[in-house]
């Protein structure tokens, strides 16, 4: 990357260059982007602005978004065509460009069907607009709970740039931080907005520091904030929704050989070069786990160690610096355990700078064993006993539940059990998701509610 990219903030008035830059390196330490840092106050006056804006109506929205998803993949924005872009986000992330590819289509995706997407979580009882039919009698309907939406991006994946767009979807004025490490993915897709109809002051880019950040979160209705267990307890139960992390595990039950469905327990720890929330961190087999444990790592010892921008990494990469102290939590978090794979490390530097971060699998003397908390963006997967005497205990604070079994009483108990949001039944890998299905339940639950209104 001959010459940086310059990503300035999009503000209510369009681009605002910031005095206060930072540089944007890839994996390995090569500049990349000059990214710059509105101040407390720019970000003040921008969460007023979108206050006082008001929104398009619900179908121009709608169609919009469709337009947006078509410039997002077909027009070049700040000097970058779509595949150039990817190939970036490749490079500085350390996402292997085959899971960036797959990440942007999705949001394309998540854009073009909108309306069908926000339709999902409003209840049955209820209408869309009091203009219905419906109203005339008294019927609830379907409203927003503020009107100006924050959002403080994650970094380590494109993907969850899919979800705020129900916010826009939904009439709510956005205002993003991205991360420092990814914000390639939100400048081009709010300016691909923008493009397609939504104003100025309908959708913002701020990049900031930490003091600034805070800031944005206060001058919304509502808030979306990625992080880890931290970032929950802070927020939870607030205006601001934590996205924390997954914990994704699969359960095999005595009913159940493992053999029969190792390619999905295999697949499910290592697709998407093992980032996501999606991916398995976690695998409790009823008997011995050590055969599973060895046949895991058996196929995951297989995977190359390649660049992110190489068509066959599956991978992820770092520099090298912060892949070795996520090295050394592992190691001295694994200590107690047995290690199939990883045991003397997970690092391999790469020639051409940055590292990759290799599989690790390490089995567990218990299936509530306390490493079986501990989530690694990569593929890191701790193998365990179950038996129906630990009960559900150990498979609770699940995003994803991947159960082998044929005891339908053992799934009526994880169904309705709280702390787990998505089980999956039978041979589907814990990262599955379509348009339309909840993620960690709708993000509409969140930002609408019901209210009655009757008329003449």
């Amino acid at each position: 990357m001959s010459e940086l990219i310059a990503l300035d903030a999009l503000g209510p008035k369009g681009t605002y260059r910031a005095r206060n830059r930072v540089t944007v390196t890839d994996v390995a330490g090569v500049p990349a982007a000059d990214l710059g840092l509105v101040p407390k106050l720019f970000v003040s006056r921008t969460m007023a602005a979108l206050h006082r804006a008001e929104s398009l109506p619900a179908a121009e929205r709608i169609a919009a978004l469709a337009r947006a998803a078509r410039v997002f993949t077909e027009e070049e924005i700040g000097g970058l065509s779509y595949e150039e872009y990817r190939r970036t986000v490749a490079r500085v992330s350390g996402v292997p460009i085959s899971v960036v590819r797959e990440a942007t289509a999705a949001i394309a995706e998540a854009a073009e069907q909108a309306g069908f997407v926000v339709a999902q979580p409003r209840p049955a009882g209820a209408v869309g607009d009091w203009r219905d039919p419906g109203t005339r009698d008294g019927s609830a309907v379907w409203t927003r709970r503020g009107s100006v939406f924050a959002v403080h991006a994650a970094g380590n994946h494109p993907g969850p740039h899919s979800l705020w767009l129900e916010a826009l979807a939904l009439g709510y004025r956005v205002a993003v931080r991205p991360s420092r490490r990814e914000p390639f993915t939100p400048h081009r897709l709010i300016t691909a907005l923008r493009s397609a109809g939504f104003g100025e002051d309908q959708v913002v880019l701020l990049p900031t520091d930490h003091e600034a950040a805070d800031e944005i979160l206060r001058g919304a209705d509502l808030g979306l904030v990625y992080g880890g267990d931290e970032v929950v307890r802070k927020y939870a139960g607030s205006t601001v929704l934590p996205q924390g992390p997954g914990r994704s595990k699969i359960l095999v039950t005595a009913d159940a050989d493992w053999r029969d469905h190792l390619d999905t327990i295999v697949d499910s720890i290592s697709h998407q070069g093992g980032v996501a929330c999606i991916n398995a961190t976690t695998v409790l087999v009823d008997g011995d786990p050590a055969p599973l444990a060895a046949a895991i790592a058996e196929r995951l010892a297989a995977l190359p160690s390649l660049p992110p921008e190489d068509e066959k990494a599956v991978l992820s990469v770092q520099p090298v610096e912060g892949a070795r102290a996520m090295e050394s939590f592992l190691l001295a978090q694994a200590k107690g355990t047995v290690a199939h794979l990883g045991g003397e490390g997970v690092v391999e530097e790469l020639p051409g700078g940055g590292a990759v971060l290799r599989p690790a699998v390490h089995q567990l003397p218990k299936a509530d064993a306390r490493q079986a908390g501990i989530e690694l963006p990569f593929p890191c997967v701790w193998v365990g006993p179950w038996s129906p005497a630990d009960g559900i205990a150990p498979l609770r604070e699940s995003l994803v539940l991947t159960v082998l079994t044929e005891d339908e009483k053992l799934v009526d108990a994880l169904v309705e059990e709280p702390s787990i949001s998505n089980v999956y039944l039978g041979d589907h890998p814990t990262y599955w998701i379509r348009p339309g299905v909840p993620h960690d339940g709708y993000l509409g639950e969140f930002l609408m509610r019901t209210k009655t209104v009757i008329r003449h």
